[in-house]
């Protein structure tokens, strides 16, 4: 045995790259496992497992180009994901609350910095304030608490989130300026190239970027390429950002704000995108800050423990005056103020492009030929110490704060099985992930149900039908599975697909139906578009089932015909008939489609009479950004505003029965004109929840 191991080639530190990632992998791995025993944030258990395994503990893996490589990409994820996540309605309403506190989380270090490098440290004035940028920038590293515990769109995560992003900016600014003021190279140019460049580069993120991702995700359904699309932007993002000067961070964030609306967060895209970054590259960047930190740095002299104490206490006071002053401004609660303190505490990136900076302008030399820099040895090593420090102090308390806003929410939501149940029916392979993507996006991800179904004729026997009914199942779990949603398939034996739906929604409570609108062409009475303003001719409809099922099923029903993927819908233009306040199912279906618009990010705009429009805007949440138009020329003049529809919109029609109050005869011709007229459109007709007993519908 001992011949057999001492055949085996291994060196410290290691060099064999399958050893260096099993080694990184079985600490990932591994790290969560041991660490919520003791309690400690996992992400501080991968920065203490980088310092072990680096050159400054055992010496296992160098901080090589590849660690560098991948923490590199795990830092640009990190800050790609908080503009991805965040809530971009929230964001808008509660923007100047983030200015607010970026200016105090920059401020307040700045002061302290400022006034602790020049009196108490004794550096120069362009030292002290290269200092006090160091202290004013922070990081995101414990977002990652925040994403898991379902927070991110809290407004104290929204207002950290915006808040670091001015404050990383200002205190690059900083870095640029005092550099090239130390050096003399702050001509009239500089300030010139400096603004022109900013200015080009947010442009071109947040207004060309999303132009160029609509145009990809409306051609493009494969997922691999979907996801190394996001790759591209991310990166590019982050390069534009560093040809203008800014730190590569800043550009990560725009695109994330930029793809917001196009990647949906109960998309598949959305759930590969959280899924590789937790896995692998957020990983290796908390381990790749370890490696940074060196212990022995305490050891080496009394002026390297001075310069850390100091820098350590008070960054960490400066940070908590900053959120308990954003706290007592927007009346915030303590865990809110908590998570803010967590978020903006740490110290990581931006911080360690500064101090290498700085420590690497030289100013001059001493007479026995020792570089003088703008910032020291001593500032270099107490900013290592900081880091950690600063990551400790961050991940502890994020995750107290976190914790607690996350169990107060979860207090109001609704009990299990009272919450939303979908169904799904299934019949042609090429709708079913445009379908089951819309009964996700309409409902709230937590105590949702979804179910697909297919139906069998109970007379038939042939295994083939049984097999392309698994194979649609199939097809529909799969589009589930990719948004992490857990689909349960149904396959049912019945007379007939009606009733198959009508049983299934009474066994599972069904409170959403979505109907996959059929493209056939059908002379019928039930499909047969009516002479008059909406067009006249056999075009397809409501195909042959669904005005059963709608006429016999009393849950809010949906009727969708897909054009293009949900996410790259720009406008949602929902019709609401006269008096349609007065159903039952009103509040229901308005809900769902104010859920829709919120998760994807696109507009919504409703148009009702004046009347039911006061409605409308009496039953908006907080966060609502709808847009209302009065529309007072009834249903036989729709065509008139369906003339403004464009290419990317979906129309919504909220229908209604017959002999109902918001009922127009007009209805019955709607179908066949969509149809005609927008076949390049998505549409989707509602059919709300009706008082009393279902009744035979207007199409009878």
């Amino acid at each position: 045995m001992t011949q057999l191991l001492a055949h085996i080639p291994v060196t410290l530190p290691l060099e064999d790259p399958i050893l260096k990632f099993m080694l990184i992998m079985a600490i990932v791995l591994g790290a969560p496992l041991l660490l919520n025993r003791l309690k400690i944030p996992y992400l501080l258990g991968l920065i203490i497992a980088g310092a072990v395994i680096g050159p400054h503990g055992l010496n296992l893996v160098l901080r090589d180009s590849s660690i560098i490589l991948s923490g590199t990409a795990g830092l640009l994820y990190i800050m790609f994901l908080s503009g991805l996540e965040m809530d971009m309605a929230d964001f808008k309403r509660n923007g100047w609350r983030s200015l607010v506190f970026g200016l105090y989380t920059f401020s307040v270090p700045m002061l302290f910095g400022m006034l602790a490098g020049y009196y108490i440290l004794g550096y120069s004035i362009y030292s002290s304030i290269l200092l006090a940028g160091l202290f004013a920038s922070q990081t995101l590293i414990a977002y990652p608490i925040v994403s898991r515990l379902g927070i991110t769109r809290d407004k104290a995560v929204t207002i950290a989130v915006g808040g670091t992003i001015i404050t990383d900016i200002l205190a690059l600014m900083v870095l640029t300026v005092i550099v090239g003021l130390s050096t003399g190279s702050a001509d009239s140019a500089f300030w010139y190239r400096l603004g022109i460049s900013v200015a080009v580069c947010v442009g071109v993120i947040l207004f060309l970027f999303p132009v160029v991702g609509h145009w990809f995700f409306k051609r493009s359904s494969d997922s691999v390429s979907q996801y190394v699309f996001v790759l591209v932007m991310v990166f590019l993002g982050a390069y534009l950002a560093q040809l203008a000067g800014l730190e590569p961070i800043i550009g990560a964030f725009l695109a994330g704000l930029a793809m917001n609306r196009l990647i949906p967060r109960t998309s598949p895209l959305m759930n590969r995108i959280e899924f590789v970054g937790n896995a692998i590259f957020i990983p290796f960047f908390l381990i790749g800050v370890g490696m940074l930190i060196d212990y022995r740095a305490f050891f080496k002299n009394w002026e390297t423990v001075e310069v850390s104490a100091v820098m350590i206490v008070l960054v960490t006071a400066a940070k908590y005056i900053a959120a308990v002053l954003t706290q007592k401004t927007f009346r915030l609660s303590r865990d809110q103020r908590t998570v803010i303190f967590g978020l903006s505490s740490a110290h990581v990136a931006a911080t360690l492009a500064a101090v290498m900076v700085g420590y690497n302008v030289v100013l001059g030399h001493t007479p026995e030929g020792e570089p003088i820099r703008l910032l020291d040895e001593a500032i270099l090593n107490g900013t290592i110490l900081m880091i950690l420090a600063t990551c400790t102090v961050s991940t502890f308390a994020t995750q107290r704060g976190a914790h607690n806003i996350a169990l107060r929410g979860a207090q109001h939501d609704p009990e299990p099985g009272t919450g939303e149940h979908v169904l799904v029916p299934v019949s042609q392979m090429g709708t079913i992930a445009d379908t089951v993507a819309l009964g996700i996006a309409l409902t709230k991800q937590k105590h949702r149900s979804v179910y697909a179904l297919n139906a069998i004729d109970n007379r038939l026997d042939d295994p083939e039908v049984k097999k392309h009914a698994q194979k649609l199942l199939d097809t529909a779990c799969s589009a589930a599975a990719a948004a992490d949603i857990h689909l349960h398939r149904l396959l049912r034996y019945d007379v007939n697909i009606v009733n198959a739906i009508l049983s299934v929604v009474r066994e599972r409570n069904i409170t959403d139906l979505v109907l996959e609108l059929h493209e056939e062409r059908a002379s019928s009475p039930l499909n047969a578009a009516l002479p008059g303003v909406l067009g006249t001719g056999t075009i397809p409809a409501l195909g042959k089932n669904i005005p059963s099922v709608v006429a016999q099923c009393n849950v809010t029903t949906f009727v969708y015909r897909p054009a293009q993927p949900l996410p790259t819908v720009k406008r949602h233009l929902v019709a609401v008939p006269r008096k349609a306040e007065l159903e039952a199912g009103f509040q229901a279906w308005l809900l769902r489609i104010r859920h829709l618009a919120h998760d994807t990010g696109a507009r919504l705009i409703f148009y009702a009479t004046e009347q039911t429009v006061g409605h409308l805007k009496s039953k908006r949440r907080r966060a609502d950004i709808a847009e209302y138009v009065a529309w007072e020329k009834g249903w036989e003049r729709l065509p008139e505003l369906l003339g403004e529809i464009r290419p990317d919109d979906c129309i919504w029609i909220v229908m209604s029965r017959r002999d109902r109050i918001s009922y127009h005869p007009a209805m019955s011709r709607i179908p066949a004109y969509l149809a005609e007229h927008f076949p390049a459109n998505s549409y989707v007709l509602v059919f709300p929840v009706q008082a009393g007993d279902t009744e035979k519908m207007y199409f009878g």
